[in-house]
């Protein structure tokens, strides 16, 4: 299956998120598997957003977020939960929007470039299962409008997979 990406030009970010989840739908449409679908994803969000350098996901696993795919620099493996934004938005079932990075109790540095960062709980069946990240080198990158996209973008994610291989 060929795949084309179809460029988002536009500022109004509910537009913005509403062509992307058209070009996800499909990118998604007939794959379940897990390691697909968050890879076809992470790429989509970083082909599609601008002023991001690390965007991809974490899953739950042994009490802890481990790495999943991903596009940007090597990232931080495993990620306690409570611990930085991405253990934040695990444990309290929460999306985090972070304007400043450096302002964030307890952030967790992977990328020193990171100045801004949105994270999106990966909710199944009532509970977390992992989150989808997303960090940019700009202050005050993300906001409301951000976070209530990447919130479909996780629904999406989230309802196109089969989670009985990783949970």
């Amino acid at each position: 299956m060929s795949f084309t990406l179809t460029p988002v030009a536009t500022d109004d970010k509910p537009e913005l998120y509403r062509q992307l989840l058209l070009q996800l739908e499909g990118l998604l449409h007939g794959e379940t598997d897990w390691v697909a679908n968050a890879a076809n994803a992470s790429a989509l969000l970083w082909h599609t957003l601008p002023q991001l350098n690390w965007v991809g996901f974490y899953f739950l696993r042994g009490g802890e977020l481990v790495v999943g795919p991903f596009q940007g620099k090597p990232a931080c493996v495993r990620i306690a939960l409570g611990r930085g934004v991405c253990g934040t938005a695990a444990s309290s079932g929460l999306t985090q929007v972070v304007p400043d990075v450096h302002a964030f109790p307890g952030h967790i540095a992977c990328d020193a470039a990171s100045r801004s960062e949105v994270v999106v709980p990966l909710m199944h069946a009532g509970r977390v299962v992992g989150v989808l990240d997303l960090d940019s080198p700009e202050p005050g990158r993300f906001d409301a409008a951000d976070a209530a996209g990447l919130e479909q973008v996780a629904a999406l994610f989230c309802t196109a997979t089969d989670w009985r291989s990783l949970l």
